[in-house]
């Protein structure tokens, strides 16, 4: 194939771009509460990512990706013509990477879904056809616009007023804090157990049935039951620290947990995104190495490293940005609210999974933080900010896909 080196090398520029695109929005979105919080410190959420994001993704990717990212569009017409998928799949991740830049330099917390998917649309009516584009599909991805916020909103609107109602509001908090809080660490450890089983390790081959999944996920929240008792066990009281703020012992109880659920959420988010978000790179490797078109392609260890080394290099250099949208501007966190984020965010995917439901992770984080506040009253959310967000939400599907219109042309018109 002739320009196969300069594809494959463009592919590799552009596919880092996305994947630190990724690290600076959507993994920041995911550590965004911990931070937020002020559980964890940026430089600790760094090294937290490079572990867990690394494990998962290295963990879950190994085998195969759908390299046309939620079986968007038919290439089967493409397969006299495989070089205008390259172009295609080279647009997708210079319009994807584009947007999550311009998203993240303004701190929105958008889907790395739905760039990539209105950036493959985008090419796909132009480099194709119109009915190239499973627009059912489509469909169905942007109602979770709707059901990922509306339902992780709801989850963690509960779930905090339950905190405020048997810790928070007593006589004793402290005291209610130690001896109810590891019945929500097995909450965390079971949800999020479920969460990497269903979303991440079908990658590998291991698809185990509901049953199995449930036994699985229930012994996962035992052991992170145990060591939260180990962990709130640790946690001493200092009358002085509440002098300044009423409940500062029992929110060093949640602090401490909050580690557990940054690494888990950040493994999670490793299993399932990561892989998928280098799709567009596997496909172009692929072509070039067999010259043949695929839904599906063998992801080799080093693609997966060029998306591990992307996403780090992103949140440590501009994660900020958003981690300060997600974690402070919405409203105020601590770490009992980032907490009950955290636990109705992965209980939103699950339920969402087992319902066949469309998900975003990012907006189901921003639904929980919003569930949060409400919990807290109106007047704690910032609507501004909010408004801000759910714009950037709706801009993100056009935007991807002018952006790779133009781009497809520009490489079309340089290399055809």
């Amino acid at each position: 194939m002739d320009y196969g080196t300069t594809y494959l090398v463009l592919a590799i520029v552009f596919g880092l771009f996305m994947a630190w695109g990724i690290g600076a929005n959507d993994v920041a979105n995911a550590m965004a509460t911990s931070v937020g919080s002020k559980a964890i410190t940026i430089k600790q959420a760094v090294i937290i990512a490079a572990i867990f994001e690394f494990s998962g993704a290295i963990l879950a990717g190994g085998q195969v990706t759908s390299t046309i990212r939620k079986g968007i569009v038919d290439v089967s017409d493409l397969g006299a013509t495989p070089e205008i998928l390259i172009f295609g799949m080279l647009a997708a991740l210079l319009a994807a990477g584009t947007w999550l830049l311009v998203a993240s330099f303004k701190g929105w917390p958008v889907s790395t879904t739905h760039s990539i998917v209105g950036s493959i649309v985008g090419f796909a009516i132009v480099g194709m056809s119109m009915d190239a584009v499973y627009w059912g599909k489509l469909g169905t991805i942007v109602m979770s616009w709707v059901t990922s916020p509306l339902l992780a909103g709801a989850i963690s609107y509960m779930l905090f007023r339950s905190v405020q109602t048997i810790i928070l509001d007593t006589e004793k908090p402290f005291e209610n804090a130690k001896r109810y809080v590891p019945y929500y660490v097995f909450l965390v450890g079971f949800m999020l157990t479920l969460v990497t089983i269903m979303k991440g390790l079908k990658h590998v081959g291991l698809d185990l049935s509901m049953t199995d999944s449930i036994a699985v996920a229930l012994g996962f929240g035992v052991l992170t039951t145990i060591l939260g008792k180990y962990l709130v066990s640790r946690v001493k009281f200092d009358a002085s620290a509440d002098r300044d703020f009423h409940y500062a012992n029992v929110e060093k109880i949640f602090g401490s947990l909050m580690v557990i659920t940054a690494c888990a959420m950040a493994f999670a988010h490793g299993s399932n995104d990561v892989a998928n978000a280098i799709g567009p790179l596997a496909a172009i490797n692929s072509i070039i190495d067999t010259g043949e078109l695929s839904q599906k392609s063998a992801l080799p260890m080093w693609i997966l490293l060029v998306g591990g080394v992307g996403i780090v290099l992103g949140l440590a250099m501009y994660g900020r940005k958003v981690i300060e949208t997600v974690g402070s501007k919405i409203t105020e966190l601590t770490p009992s609210r980032g907490f009950c984020c955290t636990i109705s965010a992965a209980s939103t995917v699950v339920l969402a999974s087992g319902m066949g439901l469309p998900i975003s992770t990012t907006h189901t984080m921003v639904g929980a933080v919003l569930g949060v506040g409400m919990a807290r009253g109106i007047s704690s959310l910032n609507m501004s900010v909010v408004r801000g967000i759910f714009m950037s939400w709706i801009i993100t599907l056009p935007v991807g896909g002018v952006l790779a219109i133009v781009f497809f042309f520009m490489l079309k018109g340089i290399f055809a």
